[in-house]
C-alpha cells in the first residue's frame, strides 16, 4: 500500500506598510531570465521590439544574433513567417497579428500555435515551431510577451 506524508509550512505575510510594487518590472526581470535561458524564447514588448532573446531561441528561429536583435522590431524582416499551404507564401500584415507573441499582446491571454519559418540562408530548409506565448503585466496592463518554442 503506497504511504503519503503531507507538511504544512507557515504563510508568509507582508509586513504592514511594505511596498506592494515590484522594484522593477516584469520585463525587466523576465529579460534577465530569457537572455540566460538554455530553452528557446523570446520577449518582446507591447510595441513588439525584442526585449531579449535566449541563444537557442534565436538559433531556431533563424534570427541574427541575440545581441543584434534587442530593440529591433520583431517583424522588420529578420523573421520570416510562411504560411502551411503548398505554395509557402510569406504571411501577409493581417495573419501576423495572428501569430503567438502578438496575439498574447493584444488579447492578453496565453496563445499557442504552430509557425513556419523560412529557412536561412536561402534554400536551407524551413522550420516549424510550437509557440506559447503569455501576456507580461505590470500595474494591470499587457507590457509585452514571453514565448517558448520547440521545434516540430
Amino acid at each position: 500500500m503506497a504511504h503519503v506524508e503531507l507538511s504544512l509550512s507557515e504563510v508568509r505575510v507582508p509586513a504592514v506598510g511594505a511596498p506592494t510594487e515590484q522594484e522593477y518590472d516584469n520585463v525587466t526581470s523576465w529579460s534577465m531570465t530569457v537572455s540566460r535561458a538554455d530553452e528557446p524564447c523570446l520577449l518582446i514588448a507591447a510595441d513588439t521590439r525584442v526585449v531579449a532573446v535566449s541563444a537557442s531561441g534565436s538559433q531556431l528561429l533563424f534570427l541574427r544574433d541575440c545581441r543584434d536583435m534587442i530593440g529591433q522590431p520583431l517583424l522588420d524582416g529578420s523573421l520570416r513567417l510562411l504560411d502551411f499551404t503548398a505554395n509557402r507564401g510569406e504571411l501577409t500584415e493581417p495573419e501576423l497579428d495572428k501569430i503567438p507573441p502578438l496575439l498574447a499582446i493584444t488579447s492578453g491571454r496565453l496563445t499557442r500555435g504552430l509557425l513556419r519559418i523560412k529557412g536561412v540562408p536561402a534554400g536551407a530548409p524551413d522550420a516549424t515551431v510550437d509557440a506559447i506565448s503569455t501576456p507580461v503585466h505590470h500595474a494591470g496592463a499587457v507590457v509585452g510577451s514571453l514565448t517558448f518554442f520547440s521545434e516540430v
